[in-house]
């Protein structure tokens, strides 16, 4: 086996730590145009967050299925489309992952926005950063961990809230070959029940949580 060139390593780090900077000031600026409104669909409101990331940051990637996932369609692993477009009502949740439009690696960046005033919604968008960072916690605590057992503390965690995790998943590897379809994908590439592999020793990736 290769031993990994440790500068390689340094500046792929620094680059997914840019590529999220990039994400929270696009996502800001999303929300600051609301970008995201009833009565569009999620195919309309991807070309518009499209369009203003080669606005703002001069990006050429265009994701080829959507950014934006609304309603039922929050629950569907990405990998694979949902069968149809679909109109964001009023009281949706909706979800927005950028990670495709960033860098020229497997960055993986998503934020939860709630529309209207459903109580639970906003339950959800408050509980969601404490959960993630209580699970990022458990993962820099035990340099063992595996995606099975990061997965679970997961699964308590949301519980403990209040909540079930929705997916088969729980995020997956990010880097050079991330798992983007997570049908034919490796096991050990997701943060997930079947993972019963250290998440540090992955051999094309670097975790992140």
């Amino acid at each position: 086996m290769a031993i990994p060139d440790r500068m390689d390593e340094r500046l792929k780090a620094l680059g997914l730590v840019e590529a999220q900077r990039k994400a929270e000031a696009l996502f800001a600026e999303v929300a600051r145009r609301g970008l995201v409104a009833a009565g569009s669909s999620e195919y309309e409101v991807t070309d518009r967050i499209g369009d203003l990331a080669r606005e703002l940051l001069g990006t050429r990637e265009r994701w080829p299925g959507r950014i934006v996932r609304s309603g039922p369609h929050t629950l569907l692993p990405y990998g694979a489309e949902p069968p149809a477009d679909r109109v964001i009502d009023a009281g949706d949740t909706v979800t927005a992952h950028f990670g495709p439009l960033l860098a020229g690696q497997g960055t993986d960046f998503a934020r939860t926005l709630v529309l209207g005033d459903d109580p639970a919604g906003r339950r959800l968008r408050e509980d969601l950063p404490k959960v993630f960072a209580a699970g990022r916690e458990a993962f820099r605590a035990d340099p063992r961990i595996t995606g099975r057992q990061l997965y679970a503390a997961l699964r308590d965690l949301a519980a403990t809230a209040g909540w079930a995790l929705g997916g088969w998943h729980a995020g997956h590897l990010t880097g050079e070959a991330p798992a983007a379809d997570p049908i034919c994908a490796r096991a050990d590439a997701y943060i997930g029940p079947d993972n019963d592999r250290p998440l540090r020793v992955a051999t094309w990736a670097t975790a992140t949580v």
